[in-house]
């Protein structure tokens, strides 16, 4: 075994748990149900719709930090909130995009080597979407 390994049961992490979910997973979990309904949903129902395999406050936390970076609305109900997507899927991983490129004072160079990994396939894409918009023309080079 490497060093620095640590050698855990076959069953899961040595600690003893298994049911442990990255934040990131559950938070997309938790979006992927608001996508899926018709309308505005309040933690208990998000619960249900995730089979009801988190605590109610779990939710309600997870929902919380999603408000709190944008993700969702939120609409007070009585006591308590509904929560709704801010976004549709591609909406929301744009704006991370745009959140991670503001991060960087050298935009140039981030984008320049964003560009420069992209397939060809998506670099047909963003060429095609650059010249819809007027953005860019087809004999320009990255």
């Amino acid at each position: 075994m490497p060093q620095g390994q640590i050698d855990e049961p076959a069953g899961g992490p040595a600690d003893g748990r298994t049911d442990r979910r990255p934040a990131g997973e559950l938070e997309a979990s938790v979006l992927a149900a608001l996508w899926a309904a018709d309308g505005p949903l309040t933690p208990g129902a998000v619960q249900l719709e995730l089979g009801g395999g988190l605590a109610r406050t779990t939710v309600t936390t997870i929902l919380t930090r999603l408000h709190a970076k944008g993700a969702v609305t939120r609409e007070r109900v009585g006591r308590g909130y509904t929560y709704a997507p801010a976004q549709d899927s591609p909406g929301l991983t744009a704006r991370r995009m745009h959140a991670e490129l503001d991060k960087d004072e050298d935009r140039g160079t981030v984008l320049a080597r964003f560009v420069s990994d992209l397939s060809p396939e998506d670099e047909r894409v963003l060429r095609t979407l650059l010249q819809s918009t007027g953005q860019g023309t087809a004999d320009e080079t990255p």
